[in-house]
This record gives C-alpha cells, structure tokens and sequence, in this order.
C-alpha cells in the first residue's frame, strides 16, 4: 500500500520557494531580471486597467502576477537543477524519482568501483535501463543486465539509454520528456507483477565490478578464521 502523503504546513512550503528561490538565483543569472519583468509588466498594466475602468480588475491583475512568478520560478528552477545534475553520480535515478506517476526505480542495480551504474526503472513504458559513466565500461554493464533481466520480464519492452552529453547518449535534461513520451505498453496489474519479479531476482546484491577499494576488504585476520 501506497503511504499517506504528509502534510505540508504553509511556513515549511514558504521555505521550500525560499530554497528553489535562492538555489535558482545561484545558477542562473537571467532568473531575478525575468522575474522581476514577470512581476512589473502585469502589475502595470494592472495600474492602468484600475485607473481607467476601476478596482475590479485589482484581483485580476494580481492572480496574473502570481501566476506570471510561478511559471518563472518553474521554467528557470527547472533548467536550473538540470544543469546542476550534469555529470553528477546517480542524477538519472533521482530524476525519475522525482518525477509524477508510477515509476519504480532501483538506483545503481548493477555498478563498477569506477562509479558506473546501471539503475532499472519500471513502469507503464516497460522496462528502462538508465546507464551512468564511463561510455565503454556502461556498455558492458548494460549488456550483461540486459541477459540477467531477460530471464524474469517476459515480454515487456525493455529500453536502455547511457546517460551523456556525447553523441548517441541522452542528456539529462532530456531524460524526463524521452520517459514521458515512451508508449503506455502495460496496465497497472502488468507492473506490480514485474516488479515482483524484478525483487526477487535483484534480492541478492551483485558485488561491484572491478578492483575491491582497500576499505571494503576483510580484516586479515578475519580471514584467518576457521569454524573449529
């Protein structure tokens, strides 16, 4: 069952917009001269409208400021975090995450020491795997999740796409409308069925490939030991 979504009180939402607002600000210096036109046009033309045929369009004017700031706040916030998740570890993954409808996502299901990561996300779409990295060492690692996936989703569709700027490679600012404009191939009862499927095959963790870093490797005396 899905968790009751908690409420949000006014002053922590105020400090949510405070947050985007400030963050956006940092990232993009064309954000506060737009929103400040996005604000100042409608609020005199507002004026104008008031002076010459009176206060009802007061309430008017205002609702189409606020309205004005918001699509602003979002457009700019929007490209903002894209530009920012670029080339960050695990941007894909907390991408679709955040995204709206039925997505279920499974960060770095499959992952190198080096950083590579394959996340598979289910959804109506099908299958998507998002591969993170080193172009030749994801190839690899897309190709050998592709065999061990193949074995438990029957036939849902499954896409694979490496996440990058270079040629062949889907941008992260474009991960979002390429998944949403994927076709609805399954019903509801089809995802909560591979997805079942997917947890029991992934329920044993894969040890990352390549070398083992020296932090993550048994004590040598623990090593030593042997049941009497």
């Amino acid at each position: 069952m899905a968790k009751e979504q908690e409420k949000v009180s006014f002053g922590t939402r105020l400090k949510q917009i405070g947050q985007v607002f400030s963050f956006t600000a940092k990232q993009d210096k064309w954000f506060v001269p737009l929103l400040l036109a996005a604000v100042l046009i409608p609020l005199a033309l507002t004026v104008v409208l008031v002076i010459m045929f009176g206060w009802i369009y007061l309430p008017i004017g205002i609702m189409v400021t606020l309205l004005a700031a918001v699509i602003v706040l979002n457009l700019r916030s929007n490209a903002a975090m894209m530009n920012a998740a670029e080339g960050q570890p695990g941007a894909a993954a907390s991408l679709i995450e955040n995204m709206r409808g039925d997505w279920r996502v499974r960060p770095a299901a499959a992952s190198t020491t080096q950083f590579d990561m394959v996340h598979v996300v289910i959804g109506r779409p099908g299958v998507i795997l998002l591969a993170e990295g080193n172009a030749q060492r994801v190839r690899g690692l897309l190709g050998q999740e592709k065999r061990r996936l193949s074995k438990v989703i029957g036939n849902a569709p499954l896409y694979d796409y490496v996440i990058g700027s270079d040629e062949g490679q889907l941008p992260v600012r474009k991960l979002r409308t390429t998944m949403m404009r994927l076709p609805r191939n399954l019903t509801g009862k089809d995802v909560n069925a591979l997805d079942k499927r997917l947890g029991a095959l992934m329920a044993r963790p894969q040890m990352p490939k390549g070398a083992i870093p020296k932090n993550m490797r048994p004590n040598k005396g623990i090593r030593q030991q042997r049941p009497r």
